[in-house]
């Protein structure tokens, strides 16, 4: 009879929605996200307050009890990125030192992940610095989404969950460009060529790549368009999008060959420089990113940007981490 009556119990708590023993804080680089987060979830979000001293240190406070709990960091690299990665890290070692059970920084744009590598001599790498750096504040897991090269993973010693806007891009696709099965998914570089043949066995649909010569960093020099977009639509896609140089000289090389029209998917929109001008004289139809980074001000000076709400993927792997289930299942599907 005890049997049963525990039985029963865990029937019963199953059904409740609320879930114990979690709490979410939001950094001040992307506040509407964890909120966003925490609708999903059905909770509030955490209690923490951040400023500013008059130097410019960063001052924590955590306005609630975290003895024993499942602590979740929202916090983008976004913005003023040095600033908001310290703000995260001193969020995480308020956190440890409080006694949370385990402290997880939900990190939807990575910083300094395009310094993965010693592409030149004495170059720093800095992506690994600030892997150690997380590490070392007591970050217990990471999750972020689509890292510029998969191997940062490696440069941590903790579990980190590379979720993939790709599940999300597709959905888009088939629902907003009629014409996607004639269409061609273009990669702007040879990096980004796995991704797009991965987008495009997903649609059953031809890829085509741009090879391009830099000069220095941050520049394009020249582009020659491997593949044939001829009387077809093209779907641009790429992890990134700074200055947008290389996706719009990619555009502009698309057009020359004979692209009816063109579209960007771009999973982190950053969006720094003359990047809102150039796209504004550019020939795309529509340029797509994630919500990984705030957009609306972006939308307000620019019609042709248009945003995926990725919050709901986040939602899901947090809910997953937290009860101990598998993550994979959001690296081939959208949480509805």
């Amino acid at each position: 009879q005890a049997y049963n009556c525990l039985i029963h119990f865990y029937k019963r708590s199953s059904e409740v929605t609320i879930m114990p023993n979690i709490k979410v804080f939001s950094g001040s680089s992307h506040p509407d996200l964890a909120q966003k987060i925490c609708d999903r979830l059905g909770i509030n979000h955490a209690n923490v307050v951040a400023q500013k001293f008059a130097n410019g240190e960063t001052n924590v406070e955590i306005g609630e009890s975290v003895r024993g709990e499942d602590v979740y960091i929202v916090q983008s690299g976004c913005g003023e990125v040095n600033d908001n990665l310290m703000e995260l890290l001193i969020m995480i070692n308020a956190c440890k030192i409080a006694s949370a059970e385990r402290v997880t920084a939900v990190i939807p744009v990575y910083p300094y992940s395009r310094q993965d590598k010693k592409d030149k001599s004495r170059a720093p790498i800095s992506a690994k610095l600030v892997a150690n750096m997380l590490s070392v504040a007591g970050a217990d897991h990471i999750i972020t989404m689509d890292l510029h090269a998969s191997q940062i993973q490696g440069f941590f010693d903790i579990p980190v969950d590379n979720l993939y806007a790709e599940p999300a891009v597709v959905k888009w696709i088939k629902e907003n460009i009629p014409e996607w099965k004639t269409a061609i998914v273009v990669s702007p570089d040879a990096g980004g060529a796995k991704r797009v043949t991965s987008i495009a066995d997903r649609l059953n649909i031809d890829f085509a790549l741009i090879h391009k010569e830099r000069k220095i960093a941050n520049e394009v020099a020249s582009m020659v368009l491997v593949g044939d977009a001829k009387g077809k639509v093209a779907i641009l896609i790429d992890d990134m999008a700074d200055t947008c140089g290389t996706i719009v000289q990619a555009a502009q090389k698309l057009v020359e060959d004979g692209a009816t029209k063109i579209y960007a998917i771009l999973t982190h929109g950053i969006f720094s420089g003359e990047a809102i001008a150039r796209i504004n004289n550019s020939s795309f139809e529509a340029v797509v990113v994630t919500n990984t980074i705030p957009q609306d001000k972006n939308m307000m000076d620019c019609s042709k940007i248009q945003v995926i709400d990725v919050s709901m993927m986040f939602a899901e792997a947090v809910r997953r981490t937290h009860n101990g289930e598998s993550v994979s299942y959001l690296f081939e599907n959208v949480p509805y």
